[in-house]
């Protein structure tokens, strides 16, 4: 397929280009900071940049009439409601993690949250230092899994590509569950199936989650 990449030169950004190249999928349309360059007509744009860039994706999503995968995280309330809007238009899929480990995960909290009534829980997530958002957006969706306001440790250190762990403890025992990312690679090609995935669909909201769904 031919997509446009939105913050095309950044750490993600050139992980997905590989990971796209590597499937036979062809960058035809690049936008970052100072850079836009346009080849052909994009079938799909993603977005990995920074929320402040949101409003531009959309304004790019509108003039090619394509679908929109989002990755960015940090947004406010306005920004996903805004994302909400344009899903009555256009198919969008955004979500917070495209890693397929991390949904694993989210289906093991999903279980042991029904087996650990009464334990305490606890969230703790560590990113490189240059995340911006704090706490991560794959630790609210744990939290959100979990259906309880659990209290979340954030770290950000080194060049740490991202680990959540969520802990269960009974007075006798403790029980975790981690999920740790070697590399952005983990994501770029979960990128690789949302792409495939959003292309045919209609317009609506889709997360990840719907994407592995198909996939079964």
């Amino acid at each position: 397929m031919r997509y446009g990449l939105v913050g095309a030169n950044g750490r993600m950004g050139m992980e997905i280009q590989t990971a796209m190249l590597e499937a036979g999928h062809t960058l035809v349309y690049a936008l970052d900071m100072n850079h836009e360059e346009t080849t052909g007509i994009p079938e799909v744009i993603i977005d990995f940049s920074l929320p402040l860039v949101l409003e531009i994706t959309f304004q790019k999503v509108k003039a090619f009439n394509v679908p929109v995968i989002i990755g960015t995280t940090g947004f406010d309330i306005a920004q996903l409601q805004a994302i909400k809007t344009m899903a009555a238009k256009y198919p969008v899929l955004q979500s917070y993690s495209f890693s397929v480990g991390v949904q694993l995960m989210l289906e093991c909290v999903e279980f042991l949250k029904k087996k650990t009534e009464g334990w305490d829980v606890e969230i703790s997530e560590t990113h490189h230092r240059f995340k911006k958002d704090k706490p991560s957006g794959t630790a609210l969706m744990i939290r959100n899994q979990l259906g309880k306001d659990a209290p979340i440790a954030s770290h950000r250190l080194g060049n740490v590509t991202g680990e959540h762990t969520i802990s269960f403890g009974a007075l006798g025992e403790v029980l975790s569950v981690k999920h740790a990312a070697l590399s952005r690679r983990a994501f770029a090609d979960g990128v690789v199936l949302a792409s495939q995935f959003i292309i045919s669909k209609k317009p609506g909201l889709y997360t990840f989650k719907d994407v592995l769904s198909q996939q079964n």
